[in-house]
């Protein structure tokens, strides 16, 4: 299958060509012609398929050219960096055009976006807070809408944007075509489409939720985060001075440990992104990352979906994420486009529930490697065992919820039967 069979027209196969495009994925194959065809559509890929481009191209095409000033296709995504690599890539594609591209988003002033979009646009990418917030301040009208395009619905769902969503539903013309996608499919996120897609036809290009399988995948056991940043240090001062690699954590004061000690003993090529950075630093940073002048990012979940940085060697997975689907999003960031890639997963005590979870999905055990001899086993704080306590008796709960851990509320002593001493005074 061709671009060409698949009734790609010449600008965008002359764009594609530049892009060095050479062939549809299978994604791509089985979304496009439904998708130019009208139809609603679900379309449910491994990350790093080609998705983007499966729901842009037809789109685009059936826009056709500049009309009118308010925008006819909004692109919703659930975060601004998947907004920008979005925006990005349909920019690319109206280079031969005069389609005019447009990209919104939260963490920055208004104003310098709702003018934008008051000089008109064709298409505009969005997270679904900055969208109602312009459209309540007037800078565009939803009237031309035609094609509402929802990207990793499974994540706005979990960001909690339905409500603003449900609220998108009342300002959009009726007659418009609905497109979903995702590289993976909840429960959630079918009762999502019910509401918003019409008698959708569902394209899948592989099993859902599997892993790419350009990428070798294995894992290391740690006592605690301590021993985590000794097994990093030692594992990073090993890798060729050109691997890039991205480590994905939980929470933002781990991201900013784990980049002071890289950039200590490893190397000052090393940025942080967290949602605690100003929305500057976090674009610069991940542009910086894509453009391979830094070697090391060190990210919470905000870059798990949707960002493209070309041959990304390594990703590092220094805290196991609660949602195996999460999983799946991380180790997709390396792996794309069926280059090779590499992740690593780090396990403490308080994550193998976390770690049996995504073997059911993968279907197979994530191979554990013995940890390197060099490599010092740090004490577990009493703060830090705690912690891990805690989060085992969760996850126990979860399973069994009569279950009474090391920290259920203990019962209190029932009084001593009798006459209390008095505490008056004595006469």
């Amino acid at each position: 299958m061709t671009f060409s069979e698949l009734k790609v027209t010449r600008q965008y196969l002359d764009v594609l060509e530049d892009m060095g495009i050479s062939s549809p994925t299978e994604i791509q194959e089985k979304a496009i012609p439904r998708i130019r065809a009208g139809q609603d559509v679900i379309g449910i890929a491994q990350t790093g398929t080609g998705k983007t481009l499966a729901f842009l191209l037809p789109v685009m095409a059936m826009l056709s050219h500049a009309q009118g000033k308010g925008p006819r296709c909004v692109v919703l995504t659930p975060a601004k960096e998947l907004a920008l690599q979005i925006a990005e890539v349909a920019k690319q594609l109206a280079a031969k055009t005069d389609l005019r591209v447009e990209v919104v988003f939260g963490g920055v002033g208004h104003r310098a976006q709702q003018e934008r979009l008051e000089l008109g646009c064709d298409l505009v990418v969005a997270t679904p807070g900055r969208f109602m917030e312009l459209y309540m301040r007037h800078a565009f009208s939803t009237g031309h809408i035609s094609h509402l395009i929802l990207d990793e619905a499974d994540r706005m769902m979990d960001f909690g944007f339905m409500p603003q969503l449900r609220k998108l539903l009342e300002i959009l013309p009726q007659k418009r075509q609905n497109l979903l996608f995702s590289a993976t499919y909840p429960e959630k996120t079918e009762a999502m489409a019910e509401e918003f897609l019409l008698w959708p036809t569902r394209v899948e290009a592989s099993p859902e939720s599997t892993a790419v399988q350009t990428v070798d995948q294995s894992g290391y056991r740690a006592d605690n985060f301590e021993t985590k940043l000794n097994l990093l240090t030692a594992l990073l001062n090993e890798e060729d001075v050109d691997t890039q690699v991205l480590l994905f954590v939980r929470e933002k004061d781990q991201a900013e440990r784990i980049g002071a000690r890289l950039f200590e003993c490893v190397s000052r090529s090393v940025k942080t992104l967290h949602a605690n950075k100003g929305q500057n630093s976090r674009i610069h940073a991940m542009d910086a990352f894509k453009a391979g002048e830094i070697r090391f990012l060190v990210a919470t979940d905000v870059a798990s979906r949707g960002i493209d940085v070309p041959k990304l060697d390594l990703v590092v997975n220094v805290t196991v994420p609660r949602d195996p689907h999460d999983y799946i999003h991380r180790i997709g960031r390396t792996g794309r486009a069926m280059r090779e890639g590499r992740a690593l997963t780090l396990v403490d005590p308080s994550e193998n529930a976390a770690l049996r979870r995504i073997d059911t999905l993968l279907g197979k055990a994530l191979p554990l490697l013995p940890l390197p001899a060099e490599v010092k086993v740090e004490p577990t704080p009493r703060w830090e065992a705690q912690a891990m306590a805690r989060s085992i008796d969760r996850e126990k709960r979860k399973a069994d919820p009569t279950f009474k851990g090391a920290f259920h509320e203990k019962k209190r002593k029932p009084f001593a039967q009798g006459k209390r001493k008095s505490k008056g005074k004595k006469r």
